[in-house]
């Protein structure tokens, strides 16, 4: 299985779809099933019932998984999309870079 190059607290945009257009950051990553959870991106509304005092209920509207091919990654210095690569520094470290500018992703 390839490993997922977006993680979680990335900044991306939908490529395609719906949403497409729509920016947010990475809540959520399954790579074990290629899917993402973006904010604000894919929201699906939920009939819910409460179960406990306290507990809200009515109809509940929150974020459902994205496939990973269909969001791309912003660019750092453009912010535009971009695909990302992986580059080992002289320390040792591998570290994403952004393809289309060359700069680190990697906090």
């Amino acid at each position: 299985m390839p490993k997922m190059k977006i993680r979680k607290g990335d900044r991306v945009v939908v490529i395609t779809g719906r949403d497409k257009g729509r920016q947010g950051e990475v809540l959520r990553a399954m790579p074990s099933e290629n899917r993402l959870v973006v904010a604000g991106v894919n929201m699906m509304k939920r009939h819910q019932k409460a179960r406990r005092a306290g507990e809200e209920s009515g109809i509940i509207a929150r974020e459902a998984t994205i496939h990973v091919s269909n969001v791309a990654h912003i660019d750092p210095s453009s912010g535009k999309p971009t695909r990302v690569g992986y580059k080992v520094l002289d320390d040792g470290r591998k570290v994403r870079v952004a393809r289309a500018s060359g700069e680190t992703i990697d906090r």
